[in-house]
């Protein structure tokens, strides 16, 4: 049986994070699993990960990010808080580096799966030879040209690089086709398709994802605040928790929304999927979006969506018009009168509704993990 490592930052709350659980869940199916993880943030996973697999924390539980306490440290200007939050930020990026740099030059793993640029790097450096070296690349590049860079450096004596996008796969292809480094497409996966799909009668309005700038969370309440004048009566969920938690409170308060929309925090998989089977209607207001998971996720229990076209990922995953709808340029206007559209119309929103669910069953973790079984057992690496 073949061993796979998966080198991971932390298992704590995140997209990325979310993936490594579900993509550990697929391949101990026929593989020994092993995440080798820096920080330890909570207790365990806080995705449910199958008991199959072994996770390994390299870092002391004490030795964990400061970025909050680092950023009011700057913010408060106090010159001994700066030294002392900035020394222990550098403790924990020596840690990091030299507890995962040790984990690799005694790995015996067949697979080596890296899921940041800087694993990537040190993979292709301190890994054995005879291991299998994936990178593994969920985040759009977004014209930042210097991050694109460091993706590329860092794949270059990689086997394989991963992508989560048709787009991406091309674009990274090109940049490595002097490299050793192939560049391939696979998807992210839901973990299940749920049994039955939503009733699209709720009066309710969903989004998950992390509130951070990003994400596009005060547009969304901007859009919100208008449909809520014309339509009161229906409701707006937001689900996740982050930075901008504290903005968006203030929006809401400062518009007397209160009674509208709800901020759920962090919730587990099996409340957000409840939450899914009880709303009619999801929303993306991403600036950005690799591949945009909980897209899929709505999709599958049969709710229509409806996303800015600037979020990457949603452009991979609907046809607008078909199984969803894409709002150009970000046309708050446009994004209004089609959630209003939706509203008023629920066969649109039931045939909508429908095509989603029909056209996520590719995204099965049954079809991925075929897709990644193929990858690992066809290599040239074995031959």
């Amino acid at each position: 049986m073949k061993k796979i490592s998966i080198l991971a930052l932390h298992l704590g709350y995140g997209g990325i994070e979310k993936s490594i659980v579900s993509l550990a869940n697929v391949l101990c199916k026929r593989y020994q699993v092993e995440i080798a993880t820096c920080y330890k943030l909570y207790k365990e996973s806080v995705f449910p990960l199958d008991k199959k697999v072994k996770v390994v924390y390299l870092n002391k539980d004490y030795i964990t990010p400061n970025h909050e306490s680092l950023r009011d440290a700057l913010q408060s200007k106090n010159i001994i808080r700066i030294l002392k939050e900035g020394s222990f930020s550098t403790k924990v990026l020596y840690y990091r580096r030299k507890n995962m740099v040790r984990y690799l030059k005694k790995c015996d793993s067949d697979v080596i799966i890296s899921t940041r640029d800087i694993f990537n790097t040190w993979s292709s450096l301190y890994a054995r030879d005879e291991a299998l070296k994936i990178g593994w690349e969920h985040n759009h590049f977004h014209e930042d040209e210097k991050y694109a860079r460091k993706v590329v450096d860092s794949a270059k004596k990689l086997d394989y690089l991963v992508l989560v996008s048709n787009e991406l796969q091309n674009y990274y292809q090109k940049r490595l086709s002097g490299s050793k480094c192939m560049c391939i497409y696979i998807p992210n996966c839901i973990d299940s398709f749920p049994p039955k799909k939503s009733s699209l009668r709720s009066k309710r309005l969903i989004s998950v994802g992390r509130l951070s700038p990003e994400k596009g969370y005060l547009d969304l309440l901007k859009v919100y605040q208008i449909l809520n004048q014309k339509y009161p009566d229906w409701k707006l969920d937001i689900i996740g928790d982050g930075k901008e938690r504290k903005a968006l409170e203030l929006f809401i308060r400062s518009h007397h929304l209160e009674k509208s929309v709800t901020l759920h925090g962090f919730q587990s998989k099996d409340y957000i999927d409840q939450m899914m089977q009880d709303s009619s209607i999801y929303l993306m207001a991403s600036h950005t979006e690799s591949f945009g998971i909980v897209l899929i996720e709505a999709m599958s229990h049969g709710l229509p969506c409806i996303a800015m076209d600037s979020a990457e990922g949603a452009r991979e995953i609907i046809r607008s018009g078909e199984n969803g709808y894409l709002i150009k340029n970000r046309n708050t206007n446009m994004m209004v009168r089609k959630i209003g559209d939706l509203i008023r119309d629920r066969d649109e929103r039931v045939k909508i509704g429908e095509n989603a669910r029909k056209s996520v069953g590719k995204y099965t973790s049954d079809a991925i993990g075929e897709e990644w079984f193929t990858l690992i057992e066809e290599s040239d690496v074995y031959e």
